[in-house]
């Protein structure tokens, strides 16, 4: 008996190690560290662009050669934890879109996507330094807990973070929410009602779909990126 019960052990042991072992691996795999492979330009597939890896980074440098065009990956996704880590130039403008729907008859990512805006606070343009929605890790144009938009400087990374699980969406910067809300709420579609992304009819209609990563007329760069699917 303490033998069966000894070998039951191990065997659990085991299957809980190659449990952890895939959904580890699972995480890593949204970025693989060496290259693009799982990502392409939006509406344009492979083609070349101004995306890169250098050192374990996903870069984009405007003045480079290639399409200027957000970055987006193959798969779509509904419910996951999205971990990243970012940093911009001096006045540096970017993003991170979630549940863009990638189709001709949209012209950008902006069109069907939730932005959380990346941005270098302290020297953006006046028009961003005067509109809370605009910080750093708010849900671009349409809502912020602006008290919690502090980015480190320019030239730093900053931590970000994004959930979204059956509608309620989530973002952070450096620890702490940014944003927080149910987008598939009547609210939620009021609100954005009052704000310009209301020019945008497909704007946050689409509950899954993939994820962007902006190129803007500023350098960006991310690492350590994860996705854990939910």
């Amino acid at each position: 008996m303490k033998l069966l019960q000894s070998l039951g052990i191990l065997a659990l042991a085991l299957f809980t190690g190659c449990q952890s072992g895939s959904n580890a691996q699972s995480e890593n795999s949204f970025f693989n560290g060496k290259d693009l492979k799982g990502f392409h330009v939006f509406n344009q597939g492979n083609e070349p662009s101004k995306w890169k890896v250098v050192n374990g980074e996903i870069i984009c440098d405007p003045k480079g050669t290639g399409v200027f065009s957000d970055l987006i990956t193959d798969k779509e996704y509904e419910n996951f934890e999205l971990d990243f880590e970012w940093k911009v130039g001096k006045g540096g403008n970017s993003g991170v879109f979630i549940n863009v729907k990638e189709d001709s008859s949209f012209a950008a990512t902006f069109a069907t996507g939730l932005e959380m805006q990346l941005l270098d606070n302290a020297n953006a343009e006046p028009r961003h330094q005067v509109d809370s929605t605009h910080w750093a890790g708010c849900l671009y144009a349409v809502e912020c807990i602006g008290s919690n938009s502090k980015p480190n400087s320019y030239g730093e990374w900053n931590k970000g973070k994004i959930r979204q699980k059956d509608g309620e969406v989530t973002f952070w910067l450096n620890d702490k929410i940014t944003f927080q809300e149910n987008v598939t709420t009547e609210a939620f579609k009021a609100k954005v009602a009052t704000t310009n992304m209301k020019n945008y009819p497909s704007f946050g209609t689409f509950r899954k779909g993939k994820i962007a990563f902006q190129n803007h007329t500023d350098s960006v760069g991310f690492r350590n990126i994860k996705l854990k699917e939910l």
